[in-house]
């Protein structure tokens, strides 16, 4: 690997098959930007740094997705690691039948774009309860499967925003070389993700983490939970808390993070160099924190933006669920101000509650109410 002697820390490395892979994985679905009045793109040089120190610390395992940055992350990422021996890192990119159902066109693009003769892991990109049945009717999976035999997929997994019934059903269509699941103390205690875990355990399924904060969601606690934690360890931020649960669980190989600036890849980086997880004490004690920032939090958006695609009238519905989430811990004065400088197209006032936006959201808001309460704010 190049570089090398750039090193300050090296993350750990977790077994995989024959592979050691970084315990810390490199997202690449909420790079740097640069925006204009009219459009925005990847901000090329400050991601292409977040990757060479990325790269100089060990991180070997790059996560992006076709449909990612608009389909930028995919060209990116693989004019960033050109430079890099293809032996050094390892890529996982999806396939999303909602983005663009022609798999084979799909596939042999991905593979122009990131500039390789294959893909080191390679997904179906965030099954649910809708897709299932048009993944495996309409050939793609079993497609999957022929271009692992061929070697232009080494492993063959999924992520998942299913139920437990549709995700068991999938996982018995073929023998999975892994999984992706959102993963986060937030969700073990109030979603169905302790199940998955479970059920992945006894499988011996290795699983690959996303949303391990929430998409940033638990970056940033409310007042009482963050003094709870910090009283504890004031050195520690609250997104090492969170990945230090996750180093917790056994059956977890490598945890994805979706770092915007260097700072926050030193940072986790940092974390990962080392073995230490949470006793069972700090265990309950973020738990109990957890529960406090729950009481204050009202909807758990992870900024996926599955809701924007089919919204009628244009609402940059994660921005206004950031708003809600502030106005709830911040005040009314907050949200006025905030939604003042909102740059979404279409506003709260202009939903027509026709409800597509729940329909698609992995975490079930209830968007139309929340934009109504917001409309009303402005009144």
């Amino acid at each position: 690997m190049k570089n090398r002697h750039l090193l300050e820390v090296i993350v750990i490395y977790k077994k995989f098959k024959e592979l050691q892979l970084s315990t810390l994985g490199m997202g690449n679905m909420r790079l740097p930007i640069l925006k204009t009045e009219t459009e925005s793109h990847i901000d090329k040089e400050k991601a292409q740094q977040i990757i060479d120190y990325a790269m100089a610390n060990g991180v070997n395992y790059y996560d992006t997705a076709y449909s990612y940055h608009n389909g930028e992350s995919e060209i990116f990422l693989g004019e960033a690691l050109k430079k890099y021996e293809r032996e050094s890192y390892y890529i996982a990119t999806k396939f999303n039948i909602n983005s663009n159902p022609d798999y084979k066109a799909v596939f042999k693009e991905q593979l122009h774009r990131l500039q390789t003769d294959y893909i080191d892991f390679y997904l179906i990109h965030a099954l649910s309860d809708n897709t299932m049945q048009r993944y495996i009717e309409e050939g793609s999976v079993d497609y999957f499967i022929e271009q692992k035999k061929a070697g232009k997929i080494k492993h063959l997994g999924f992520s998942t925003h299913a139920s437990i019934n549709t995700f068991e059903k999938f996982l018995e269509y073929t023998d999975w070389d892994f999984t992706q699941i959102q993963l986060n103390y937030f969700d073990w205690l109030y979603s169905h993700t302790k199940e998955e875990y479970d059920i992945l355990k006894k499988r011996n399924l290795p699983i690959i983490v996303m949303e391990p904060v929430r998409g940033g969601r638990l970056v940033s606690l409310s007042e009482m939970a963050e003094f709870k934690l910090k009283k504890a360890h004031p050195d520690w931020s609250m997104a090492s808390w969170a990945f230090r649960w996750i180093k917790r669980l056994s059956s977890v190989v490598v945890v994805l993070s979706g770092m915007s600036d260097i700072n926050q890849i030193k940072e986790n980086i940092e974390t990962f160099s080392d073995e230490l997880f949470l006793t069972d004490q700090e265990e309950a004690l973020l738990f109990d924190a957890c529960h406090t920032f729950k009481k204050e939090v009202s909807v758990p958006c992870t900024s996926c933006r599955y809701c924007c695609n089919d919204c009628p009238v244009e609402i940059d519905i994660p921005e206004y669920l950031n708003i809600y989430n502030k106005y709830r811990t911040d005040g009314r004065w907050y949200a006025i101000n905030a939604l003042k400088k909102a740059e979404s197209k279409g506003k709260p006032q202009d939903c027509i509650a026709c409800g597509v936006c729940t329909s698609l959201c992995p975490q079930d808001i209830d968007v139309k109410s929340v934009m109504k309460e917001l409309a009303e704010l402005q009144q």
